[in-house]
C-alpha cells in the first residue's frame, strides 16, 4: 500500500487565494487529507508578501513542519505550480508525488517581464480592480465566458480580496523566477500534469512540455476549461486528480 503521502497540499494561482481549491476539497477521496495554504500575503495569510518563489516555497515548508507532515503530494496551479517547482528544488525529499496544473517550466521572456512591470505599477497606483479587469478575460476559457458567466464574479471577488502589496510582491516573484526546465529530468516522483484545453495563459503546449520532461508523468487535458480548469470543470478536474491519487493508494 501507499504508506506515505495521504496528505495533498494544493497551492493556489495568481492573483487568487486558497478558496480556489474548494471544489477539490469538497470532492476529496476517502482517506486523503487536503491542505490548501494561503501563499504569503494572500487571502487570510498574515505573513508579509514574499517577493521570490523560493520565499513562497519556504513558507509552504513551514506549514508542513508546523503540521508535522514529512512527505506529501504537493502541487499547484499556475503560480502555485511555480512555487511547487521551487519547493522541489529546495526539498525534493518532502514530495511523495507532484501535481502541476495550468503552469509551465519556462521563465518569463522580455515581453512578459515588461507586462509584469506594468502590472506592478498599476496595482500599486490603483489597487487590485484593474488587475481583475485585465486578467479575467484570460483566466477563464471561452466556454466558461459563454456558458458560466457567474464564474467571472467569483474570480473577481477572490482577486479584489487581496492587497495591492500581495499582488505586487507575487508579480515580482513570478518575474524573477528561474527556468525550471533543467529540473524536470530530476523529478523522480509520480507526477500529474493537468491543463484546460482552452487555457490561453499557459496553453496545452506548455503542459505537454512538462509531461515530456518529467519521466513517467501523466497528462490530463480538461475539456471546456481555461486557465482555472479546476473551477471551470470541477468534476473533470477532480476525476483526473482523484484517479491519480487512487493509483498512488494502490501502488
Amino acid at each position: 500500500m501507499f504508506s506515505e503521502g495521504h496528505v495533498v497540499v494544493l497551492l493556489h494561482a495568481f492573483p487568487l487565494n486558497a478558496g480556489l481549491w474548494r471544489p477539490q476539497v469538497e470532492r476529496a477521496p476517502t482517506g486523503w487529507r487536503f491542505i490548501t495554504p494561503e501563499l504569503p500575503g494572500f487571502g487570510s495569510s498574515w505573513l508579509p508578501p514574499a517577493r521570490t518563489m523560493e520565499g513562497m516555497a519556504r513558507e509552504v515548508l513551514n506549514v508542513l513542519d508546523e503540521q508535522g507532515i514529512e512527505r506529501a503530494v504537493i502541487g499547484g496551479m499556475s503560480m502555485g505550480g511555480y512555487v511547487t517547482l521551487a519547493l522541489h528544488r529546495l526539498a525534493p525529499e518532502r514530495f511523495s508525488a507532484m501535481i502541476l496544473a495550468d503552469t509551465r517550466a519556462t521563465a518569463d521572456n522580455d515581453e512578459q517581464r515588461a507586462a509584469r512591470l506594468r502590472m506592478i505599477e498599476v496595482v500599486r497606483a490603483k489597487g487590485p480592480s484593474p488587475v481583475a479587469d485585465e486578467m479575467l478575460p484570460k483566466l477563464l476559457g471561452a466556454t466558461s465566458h459563454r456558458e458560466r458567466p457567474e464564474l467571472a464574479d467569483r474570480v473577481r471577488q477572490m482577486i479584489e480580496a487581496n492587497s495591492r502589496q500581495a499582488i505586487a510582491g507575487a508579480v515580482e516573484a513570478m518575474m524573477g523566477r528561474s527556468d525550471s526546465r533543467p529540473l524536470l529530468p530530476h523529478i523522480a516522483v509520480p507526477t500529474l500534469v493537468v491543463c484546460g484545453r482552452e487555457d490561453v495563459l499557459t496553453p496545452p503546449a506548455d503542459s505537454e512540455a512538462l509531461h515530456a520532461g518529467i519521466r513517467g508523468s501523466r497528462l490530463a487535458l480538461i475539456e471546456e476549461a481555461g486557465h482555472l480548469s479546476n473551477i471551470e470543470a470541477p468534476d473533470r478536474f477532480s476525476f483526473a486528480l482523484n484517479s491519480f491519487l487512487g493509483e498512488l493508494s494502490n501502488s
